[in-house]
């Protein structure tokens, strides 16, 4: 196998591409690295329940290191977790950015302070190709999270098609989300040895955000 990597995992599109890249690209996944709100229990801007993510890492087979974070100490708790990454045999940490330069360079600088390689392999590649590689790739995506000012909650629910990537570009936003238009959360794909099972409860939190559960 190539070189050891911890993926910088939110359960996302963005994410799950990058890994697929990343695994297509030779390189081995020893870990998949997710922040997790300590007031919440959630996922850090995805608000993915800790279940569903434990789920997914058993689907793909990679072990699930969940990083408890508070806004206050996001980056160092963030840096003090690749190094222990580091120390288990990782050689770098991939990143699903696409073309955000801010981005992109926060997870260098996380990685330059841990001694580890940072890696993006959506890096500079079009936003809408990418989106519709993802789906034509057989994965399926629901749609977690929506800005209101951008998209309405009747996207909340939706699983990401070509059709509906077209409802999502009519309403001026981008197509794959990367300003924070919407978020995802992954249910299954190549990579995944089963569906996860999810449970619609039709609840919205914080008007945006849908609460998922696993049946």
């Amino acid at each position: 196998m190539g070189k050891k990597v911890v993926i910088s995992f939110s359960g996302g599109k963005d994410s799950v591409l990058s890994l697929h890249k990343a695994v297509s690209l030779g390189y081995e996944p020893i870990a998949l690295m997710t922040t997790i709100n300590k007031n919440k229990g959630d996922s850090w801007f995805h608000d993915i329940s800790s279940d569903l993510l434990k789920q997914v890492s058993l689907a793909i087979n990679i072990p699930l290191l969940l990083v408890e974070c508070s806004g206050e100490n996001y980056e160092n708790t963030f840096e003090i977790a690749l190094k222990n990454m580091k120390n288990l045999g990782a050689e770098a940490c991939i990143f699903g950015d696409i073309d955000i330069a801010h981005h992109r360079e926060w997870g260098e600088i996380r990685c330059k302070n841990t001694g580890l390689e940072a890696i993006f392999p959506l890096w500079q590649e079009n936003r809408e190709t990418l989106v519709k590689e993802f789906i034509d790739l057989g994965y399926k995506a629901i749609i977690k999270k929506v800005n209101l000012k951008n998209m309405n909650v009747d996207f909340l629910g939706k699983t990401l098609s070509h059709k509906l990537l077209e409802e999502i570009k009519a309403t001026g936003s981008d197509v794959c989300g990367e300003n924070g238009e919407y978020h995802t959360f992954v249910y299954d794909g190549p990579i995944f040895s089963k569906e996860i099972p999810l449970k619609n409860t039709g609840d919205i939190i914080n008007e945006n955000t849908l609460v998922l559960k696993s049946y």
